[in-house]
């Protein structure tokens, strides 16, 4: 039996939620990225509260582990590294697209392997963080950081479908040659859903495959910058 506290911040839409055994008792998001920190310590009192549980009680906290927004990550792994700390827990990394992928599968279901799920999250301009799984969260391409341009995913279009999702998609599908469109490519509105991290969460979970929590750090793909103006 396990009972996981499971955070994402990385993305606009936030969630935390208490799972057991992989299923959500409660869960609770906020929409508004700019209050991502504000909202994440009061909604961890409140999840616990409704459960009626200590923080104690938990075995392991669980975190999106980026890509993702820079703050938003920083927010959560925090949170999370200073709770696993206190109350001596195991501590449960999972990549943030991987966690978008799993959440498109659990609306898309489909056992065939001819269908591929890439989930894009918006890196500003023409950039997307982005990776391609099969339909068994296997790796089809490792997460990037990709500047979009009309050939991206040329090769892995003119073999498979790919259902293409996130933040980032409506950047790709301005740019999608309508060859691709017309046949292999399609566009799905998806958010990371509570159910979906904690499936994967309990999975980890299960198999002890638990992250170092003095050296762990986000996964940001790319540096963080910031324009200095005189």
């Amino acid at each position: 039996m396990s009972l996981i506290l499971n955070i994402d911040t990385a993305s606009e839409n936030a969630h935390v939620s208490l799972a057991e055994d992989g299923m959500v008792l409660h869960a609770l998001n906020n929409e508004s990225q700019k209050e991502h920190a504000s909202f994440l310590q009061t909604a961890i009192e409140q999840l616990t509260k409704l459960a009626g549980i200590h923080l104690k009680d938990i075995d392991a906290v669980a975190v999106t582990a980026g890509p993702g927004s820079y703050t938003g990550l920083r927010v959560g792994f925090a949170s999370a590294k200073g709770l696993c700390y206190a109350l001596k827990k195991p501590f449960i990394t999972i990549g943030t697209l991987e966690v978008l992928a799993a959440s498109a599968l659990q609306l898309f279901s489909t056992d065939s392997e001819k269908i591929l799920y890439c989930p894009m999250m918006d890196a500003r301009r023409m950039e997307v963080f982005t990776a391609i799984y099969k339909h068994d969260l296997t790796i089809n391409l490792s997460p990037c950081a990709m500047i979009l341009d009309e050939l991206s995913f040329e090769k892995e279009l003119l073999k498979n479908k790919i259902v293409f999702f996130g933040s980032g998609s409506a950047k790709w599908k301005l740019i999608c040659p309508d060859s691709y469109r017309d046949a292999n490519a399609t566009f799905e509105t998806v958010s990371i859903l509570p159910q979906s991290m904690s499936r994967l969460s309990n999975s980890l979970f299960l198999e002890k495959k638990f992250t170092e929590l003095a050296y762990s750090e986000p996964l940001y793909l790319k540096e963080f910058q910031t324009v200095i103006k005189n």
